[in-house]
């Protein structure tokens, strides 16, 4: 007889994965008071934000290949990473200036953001097995809104050059939202750890295996999903860290965070609508609706720049809900093309090197972005979803829709 699924395991797994994730863009929301506080160049996002995808790789791969979420509680391995995370991103403020130090601590953040999004979605399938497609939808969605979240902080504490002190001493508005985040991730943390119990009947995770690698090049069908979402990937990241030099161009002050974070949080929409819509039309189908429509939106970059303000914003908003409202469908394209024995290897090696590709991508168009326009940079983040549009191709040739 299947355990009852408590009322509470959903939102409470979301908040968390909210909370969490919030540590992923808590520097690149305070990176202009950076700059200004301590000599930071331009190109420093980039590296920072790099290192915290880098981090995340080897987390994946650490935390697979000892299964620790097996060895050990998830939900326990989820409230150490949310705390040790939380405590290393605080550890910003400590830095005073020194980038080396920055990137240790971001490279840290990101290794153990490793024990908070797969464990959050590896404690999801273990209780949510038959509609986990749904669940998927929002638990990325509440990824995406943690990524946002930084954003809307810096927005709500307001403009720096204002004078305003958020906490007493001589602490500034982007301490506190360093701090803010923290103490959210932390909470996170200690949520799941006291509310969402341990399911009996979970399934334990299988040793990863080498020959994943060999089934993601010579299966097809398992082809096409991954390099779809490899082409997902080379936009994505690239995307969220050049969205507070895209809304610069036309607003200043507090008015960019809040743009940038609605931008973002745009996503969590996509990635719902996305996964409902699934249900009748095929993972497939959206994943390449949703793929070509943010290639579109990097291709009218041009255009979209200069175009009347409320025009400008609405393009933002599309592109935020299309960059990332494919990503659920491509983790369940993945799950369900790879071979049974080999999923959850499949699944890692996929992550990894997406999130690899999202470094390079990252560092070629924050460098990119720093010589030329955006108007010339832009329309070549269309490049990932071009291929991966190309890759799909066989996963919609079957009755003219996606499984």
């Amino acid at each position: 007889m299947s355990t009852a699924v408590p009322r509470r395991i959903l939102p409470v797994i979301v908040l968390s994965q909210f909370a969490g994730t919030s540590l992923w863009f808590a520097v690149n929301a305070v990176m202009p008071d950076l700059q200004q506080a301590w000599g930071l160049p331009a190109a420093s996002v980039g590296t920072l934000t790099s290192a915290v995808q880098l981090g995340f790789v080897a987390g994946t791969l650490v935390f697979a290949l000892l299964m620790l979420a097996d060895r050990f509680e998830p939900h326990k391995v989820f409230l150490v990473c949310s705390v040790l995370g939380a405590a290393l991103n605080a550890a910003t403020l400590l830095a005073d200036g020194r980038l080396p130090l920055l990137v240790a601590a971001r490279f840290g953040v990101g290794f153990l953001l490793a024990g908070i999004y797969p464990v959050g979605m590896k404690i999801a399938a273990s209780w949510y097995r038959e509609r986990l497609g749904a669940v998927m939808g929002v638990l990325i969605g509440a990824l995406v809104l943690g990524t946002a979240l930084p954003h809307g902080l810096r927005a709500l504490a307001g403009d720096a050059s204002g004078g305003a002190v958020l906490l007493a001493g001589d602490w500034r508005p982007w301490q506190a939202v360093v701090v803010g985040v923290s103490i959210l991730a932390a909470l996170g943390g200690i949520a799941t750890a006291f509310w969402v119990p341990v399911n009996p009947e979970a399934p334990r995770g299988s040793r990863i295996t080498p020959k994943a690698l060999g089934a993601i090049w010579s299966d097809r069908r398992l082809r096409a999903s991954v390099f779809g979402y490899f082409g997902h990937m080379w936009e994505l990241y690239a995307f969220y860290v050049l969205v507070p030099l895209v809304v610069a161009t036309r607003v200043a002050g507090a008015a960019v965070s809040a743009a940038a974070f609605w931008t973002i949080a745009a996503g969590f929409a996509g990635c719902v609508v996305g996964g409902l819509l699934a249900r009748r039309w095929g993972s497939a189908r959206i994943a390449q609706v949703q793929l070509a429509a943010s290639a579109a939106c990097c291709l009218a970059a041009p255009w979209m720049l200069a175009a009347p303000l409320g025009l400008f914003l609405a393009w933002l908003l599309f592109w935020g809900a299309t960059v990332v409202g494919d990503s659920p469908q491509f983790s369940t394209l993945t799950a369900r093309n790879a071979p049974p024995a080999v999923v959850g290897s499949v699944l890692t090696f996929t992550n990894c090197i997406g999130f690899a590709i999202s470094v390079v991508s990252i560092e070629l168009f924050v460098r990119a972005s720093q010589v030329w326009p955006l108007a010339l940079v832009l329309p070549w983040l269309a490049l990932g979803p071009v291929l991966g549009l190309w890759m799909l191709r066989p996963l919609l040739v079957r009755s003219g829709s996606g499984p």
